[in-house]
């Protein structure tokens, strides 16, 4: 039997209430798999972690992490921590730099019973995950902001060639699974050193893959060309802000914010985060869409059975994959895709769903 050890970070707003969910539909399809066992390991993050260590994301769970195969991590509200948290990296960026996972993936997939905004799509954003823009992670020690003057802020952007091969590796091998397209994107007609090497690295990797066929485009037009002809893109690599703003925006064009699921990984360990935020506004109303989270749990089994070879754990990844999609397809579904479904009602939904696949196998 393949035992997997999953951390669980159930976070704020409303995380522990889509956390939860995920962990009830999780657990359902993992009982049909009678040669693989799930324990789930529940630390403290967030809000919990200021109340029982003094720290958003405390040492304590760092190394209990080390000893899992990956997490679940549900959505923080920084925003709202004291000030002497404030001033750290927030808890999805510390564990992004402290365990060096450097590749997030983000797809976006028009799905049946869901609105698409901009009609058909299917694609995948390789966001690299531990420099770019993001000063609060692209140096080894320290912020890599500072404030010169009282009117005057440096903020830097770092980009070296080892992290540009490694998401660019990472993009082009899931292109050769999919439809052997990758598109760059970048700023390199401005930013002509920074996302020119970017750029330049990409094209470089781009070499070893040739059966892909590799265009590139500036951010701005990116985003324009999303909206117009989403379709048409198959992989997508960037850095790190830029990812992150275009995965939104991909997120609300095939239907909601709250649908979008991520996974951030590097050779030994993932992290399973939705790509939305806390919504603190709606936390502890029973409303909050799971999907996202629930989604990346999907996308998490498919890393975890890749990585262990372990083929149970796939099969068991399309199992909670088709319950969640089955039950929409039934119109079960939460307000904001335009149901009526409380969080609890839309997760015991995929749970009878799973239980009655059960039955019919």
């Amino acid at each position: 039997m393949a035992k997997y050890k999953i951390g669980v970070l159930y976070g704020d707003g409303i995380g522990p209430e889509i956390t939860k969910a995920t962990v009830e539909v999780l657990t359902a399809a993992a009982e049909r798999y009678k040669n693989t066992e799930l324990e789930f390991v529940d630390l403290p993050m967030g809000w919990v972690g200021i109340e029982e260590h003094g720290d958003p994301m405390p040492q304590y769970t760092k190394d209990a992490l080390k000893e899992t195969h990956g997490w679940i991590m549900g959505p923080h509200d920084s925003a709202a921590y004291p000030a002497e948290h404030k001033a750290n990296r927030n808890p999805s960026g510390e564990l992004r730099h402290s365990f060096d996972l450097y590749s997030n993936v983000r797809p976006a997939k028009t799905m049946p019973g869901i609105e698409s905004v901009a009609g058909e799509a299917d694609l995948v954003i390789f966001r690299e995950n531990t420099e770019g823009y993001y000063c609060d992670r692209n140096m080894f020690v320290g912020v890599g902001e500072w404030h010169v003057t009282p009117d005057v802020v440096i903020s830097s952007g770092v980009f070296t060639r080892q992290a540009i091969e490694r998401i660019a590796h990472e993009a082009f091998r899931m292109a050769m699974k999919r439809r052997k397209k990758v598109t760059i994107v970048h700023k390199a007609n401005v930013i002509k050193l920074g996302m020119g090497l970017f750029l330049n690295v990409c094209r470089e990797v781009a070499q070893q893959y040739p059966e892909v066929t590799v265009d590139d485009y500036h951010i701005d037009a990116m985003a324009a060309h999303l909206v117009r002809r989403i379709k048409d893109f198959d992989v997508i690599v960037t850095e790190n802000m830029y990812g992150d703003i275009l995965s939104d925006l991909t997120g609300e064009l095939v239907g909601s914010l709250g649908l979008a699921p991520s996974i951030n990984t590097n050779d030994n360990l993932a992290m399973a985060q939705a790509a939305h935020g806390s919504a603190p506004d709606i936390a502890g109303k029973n409303i909050a869409n799971p999907m996202g989270i629930m989604f990346s749990t999907v996308m998490f089994l498919d890393w975890l059975s890749a990585r262990h070879d372990d083929p149970e754990v796939f099969q068991l990844a399309r199992h909670m994959e088709s319950s969640i999609m089955a039950t929409v397809a039934e119109g079960i579904c939460t307000r904001d895709l335009g149901g009526s479904a409380s969080t609890n009602e839309f997760a015991a939904a995929i749970v009878e769903r799973t239980k009655r696949t059960y039955q019919e196998v």
